[in-house]
C-alpha cells in the first residue's frame, strides 16, 4: 500500500509565498508552530518559540562551516565563504563578541541620532530629485537610492559612486538565499571582489588622511588595545552594506503600501505626525523587511513541544512570528496607535540587528517627510510585483500618484 505523502504545511519557494505569505503562516501556526518540513528543516513560526530560538546559545549562525552551504556559495575558498568568515552576522560567541564590540561604539544611540540631520538632508534631496506627478516608482525614486546615499555618506564613499555600490550590495546580498544558481553565485562572488578592493583603495587613503566618517572609525575602533584587521573592517562594511540597503528599501515600499491599502492609518499620521516615531516598528511588525533567519542546532533543543536535534537546521520566520494572535490582538490589521511593540524584524538576542535604530530612523524621516510634501498620495495600479527573494520581502516597484 503507498504511503500517504505529508501534507507540506510550508514551502518557502512556492511562488504563491511572494505576493502573499500570511495566510500560509497562519495554517502553520495554528498546526504546529514548531514543525519539521518534509525538505528536512525545521520551520518556526510562533512569537514565544521564535523569541527563545533567538535567544539561545545552542544555535549557531556559522553556516560557513557548513560544508553544503559553502558549496552552493562557490566553495570554502570562494570570495564570499572566506569573507562571511569575517562577517559578525555570521560569527557566535567570543568571536562575534568581539568584532560587534569594537563597532557598537559607531551604531549606538547617541551617535545615530547624531546622524539625523545628515540623513534628512539626504532625504531632501533624493526626493527633491523625485518630485511628484503619476505613475512614479517609489522603490526606484525613493527606497532604492535613499539607504545607499545614506550608508556612502555616513561610511565615507563617495556619494556619486552610489549606483555601483547599490549594484554590488545587490548581488552580495544573494549569500543569505536558501539556493543559489550558477550565474548568481558567480556574479555573487565577482561582485564581492570588486567591491572589497573599491573600499580598501579608500581604506588605505583614511590610513593617512582619517575622516569623520565610519570607515575611520572601524579604522581606529579600539577595545582592551584590540583592533580590527584591515579585512575585518572591509568585511564588515560590506555587511553594513548588505545589512542596511535591503532592510531599509523594504520597510519604505512595504510600509507605504500597508498605509495606501489602509487609508484610515494614513489619516491618523497625517493627524498626527508623531505616532511614526513608534509607528515603524508596527510596519515592521506588520509586513516584516526581513521574513526569516537561520540557524543550526548545536545540541538537541526542547520548544514548543517538539526535540529538535542537534545538526538540524531552523529557518527562524519573524514574518510569522510577529503576526501572532498569542502576542498581538488582531494581528492581522495594521494599528498606528499599537502598543508594546516588539516585533522580531530586526532578529533578536546577540545578533539583533546592529543597524535597526539607523533603519528605524530612515523609516521615520522618509513617511514624515512623504505625508509632508504631498496632500495626495495613491497607487497607480495594483497589479504588484514582489522580488522574487526566501529572506526578504519587498516590491520590485511601487507605482503612485503624487499631489503636493
Amino acid at each position: 500500500m503507498d504511503a500517504v505523502p505529508q501534507e507540506i504545511l510550508y514551502n518557502p519557494r512556492d511562488p504563491k509565498m511572494r505576493s502573499d505569505p500570511y495566510p500560509f503562516y497562519a495554517r502553520l501556526r495554528e498546526r504546529e508552530p514548531v514543525h519539521r518540513t518534509p525538505f528536512g528543516f525545521w520551520a518556526v513560526s510562533g512569537f514565544e518559540e521564535s523569541s527563545l530560538l533567538l535567544r539561545d546559545p545552542r544555535l549557531t549562525s556559522e553556516f560557513h562551516r557548513d560544508a553544503k552551504w559553502a558549496e552552493h556559495r562557490g566553495g570554502w575558498d570562494s570570495p564570499v565563504v572566506t569573507d562571511t568568515r569575517m562577517w559578525m552576522l555570521m560569527l557566535d560567541g567570543g568571536a562575534h563578541r568581539r568584532i560587534r564590540g569594537l563597532v557598537n561604539p559607531v551604531f549606538n544611540a547617541r551617535s545615530i541620532m547624531d546622524m539625523r540631520p545628515r540623513i534628512s538632508a539626504i532625504l531632501d534631496r533624493v526626493l527633491d530629485e523625485m518630485g511628484d506627478g503619476e505613475g512614479i516608482d517609489l522603490i526606484d525614486a525613493l527606497a532604492l537610492p535613499l539607504p545607499v546615499t545614506v550608508i556612502c555618506g555616513l561610511v565615507g564613499l563617495p556619494v556619486e559612486d552610489r549606483e555601483q555600490c547599490r549594484k554590488w550590495t545587490e548581488a552580495i546580498g544573494h549569500v543569505v538565499d536558501p539556493s543559489l544558481n550558477d550565474e548568481t553565485q558567480q556574479t555573487m562572488n565577482a561582485s564581492l571582489v570588486e567591491f572589497r578592493a573599491y573600499i580598501g583603495e579608500h581604506l588605505a587613503k583614511r590610513r593617512t588622511d582619517p575622516q569623520d566618517d565610519i570607515l575611520s572609525r572601524l579604522m581606529l575602533a579600539e577595545v582592551d588595545g584590540e583592533q580590527l584587521s584591515d579585512d575585518e573592517v572591509i568585511a564588515n562594511v560590506l555587511l553594513l552594506f548588505n545589512a542596511g540597503h535591503e532592510t531599509t528599501v523594504n520597510l519604505v515600499g512595504n510600509g507605504m503600501l500597508a498605509l495606501l491599502r489602509n487609508p484610515d492609518q494614513m489619516r491618523l499620521l497625517r493627524e498626527d505626525p508623531d505616532l511614526i516615531e513608534e509607528g515603524v516598528d508596527e510596519f515592521v511588525r506588520y509586513d516584516a523587511p526581513v521574513q526569516l533567519v537561520a540557524r543550526i542546532a548545536t545540541a538537541d533543543i526542547e520548544v514548543g513541544g517538539k526535540t529538535i536535534p542537534a545538526g538540524s537546521k531552523l529557518m527562524i520566520l519573524l514574518g510569522a512570528a510577529n503576526r501572532d494572535p498569542r502576542r498581538y490582538a488582531h494581528p492581522e490589521e495594521l494599528d498606528m496607535t499599537r502598543t508594546d511593540i516588539k516585533p522580531l524584524a530586526f532578529g533578536g538576542g546577540p545578533h539583533y540587528c546592529i543597524g535597526a535604530l539607523l533603519g528605524k530612523i530612515e523609516g521615520r524621516l522618509v513617511f514624515r517627510e512623504m505625508l509632508r510634501r504631498y496632500r495626495d498620495i495613491s497607487l497607480s495600479t495594483e497589479n504588484l510585483v514582489w522580488r522574487p527573494h526566501v529572506n526578504f520581502r519587498g516590491l520590485s516597484e511601487l507605482r503612485v500618484d503624487l499631489v503636493p
